[in-house]
């Protein structure tokens, strides 16, 4: 191990990320950026429909909070997903093509935007409902406990889930039962159109565990290094059966809450403000050529690159067929039941 950073990598956090692995979260946090700009795109030319947020700007609590989890831990979301997903390694064709309703989606077209889910990638959304996630991730947590298999599941909310009350109910029960739960809080400082401080008393959101004997940690989101490094406290802390943690990832989301969302409620200069001084992808990249591992011609190749893929797939994810209507009787129930389905030929 290198003593000082250089261009084999860089020390942060008590941790050495070697080059390899800088390259790989930098280049999967810009997946996701030119990804969810692509979406952005498809959205205006009305192909894509229903609700659409995007997480521009978030992208490294997307992607060093998989970086600091196990394969097999199990991550659930709120709408604001598509990065998520990503960065839990399912196919980008199909979480394009689920965006635009088609058959070859990963949940065959019909969960959109705000409803992806992958079991084979331990993702269970993808949920639609404000903080509705939290107590099902309590579902997960003592499933795990139970069978004792070490894994432990991040549960992620927005600052404005945090205020339902079936989150303290869940902090509660999770602090009660000692489950390995790891609650990531996004603070993209607005919940939709509401500013922080006009929703929350208390706006240091790490602390909201305090009376359920939960501890907390602040954490700057906007800092893929530092987001690896506290979450992988933060799952040891789970994963010793010490009970649940909070994350408060500070962070900021360049678009509006969704794509028809016109943020007036906030100014240029504000979100001009965090882009200069805090844009996660910007500030890996002055790292990585501060240690000499790249320079400005080679990151331009690389989104050059990337762009280029993301068009491919958003052409082969327009080129799949929409779903037969029979498919929207499937999975209703967890297997088929027959003679449940009220058009002849339609079970299946």
């Amino acid at each position: 191990m290198a003593n000082e950073n250089d261009a084999t990598g860089i020390h942060h956090g008590g941790r050495f990320f070697d080059a390899e692995r800088l390259s790989h979260m930098h280049d999967m946090m810009l997946f996701i950026r030119r990804f969810e700009e692509k979406a952005g795109q498809l959205y205006g030319l009305r192909k894509i429909g229903g609700f659409c947020h995007l997480c521009n700007g978030q992208e490294a609590i997307c992607v060093g909070v998989h970086e600091a989890a196990r394969p097999d831990d199990d991550f659930l979301t709120g709408y604001r997903d598509h990065g998520h997903i990503l960065a839990r390694g399912a196919d980008p064709t199909a979480v394009m093509a689920e965006l635009l309703g088609r058959a070859g989606g990963i949940v065959n077209g019909k969960g959109g935007s705000m409803h992806m889910f992958s079991a084979e990638h331990h993702f269970a959304g993808g949920n639609g409902i404000v903080g509705e996630q939290v107590p099902v991730a309590l579902g997960f947590g003592f499933a795990s406990r139970y069978r004792g298999d070490g894994r432990v599941t991040f549960c992620f909310m927005g600052d404005g889930a945090v205020n339902q009350g079936a989150v303290y109910e869940s902090f509660n029960m999770a602090a009660l039962w000692k489950l390995p739960v790891v609650f990531v809080v996004e603070n993209n400082q607005y919940a939709m159109g509401t500013a922080l401080n006009r929703a929350s008393a208390e706006t240091h959101l790490y602390k909201r565990g305090i009376s359920f004997k939960v501890p907390g940690m602040q954490v700057d989101g906007m800092d893929v290094l530092e987001v690896v490094a506290q979450s992988a406290e933060a799952r040891a802390h789970a994963a010793s059966g010490e009970g649940p943690i909070i994350l408060e990832m500070i962070t900021y989301r360049y678009r509006g809450h969704s794509m028809s969302d016109p943020a007036t409620y906030r100014s240029r200069e504000e979100v001009d403000e965090w882009r200069a001084g805090r844009d996660p992808i910007a500030r890996l990249q002055r790292q990585m050529i501060e240690i000499g591992m790249t320079d400005a011609l080679q990151l331009k190749e690389r989104d050059r690159a990337i762009k280029k893929r993301i068009n491919e797939i958003a052409r082969a994810a327009e080129a799949q067929p929409e779903p037969e209507p029979a498919e929207m009787w499937r999975h209703v129930y967890a297997q088929p039941i027959e003679g449940a389905y009220p058009y002849p030929g339609r079970a299946g």
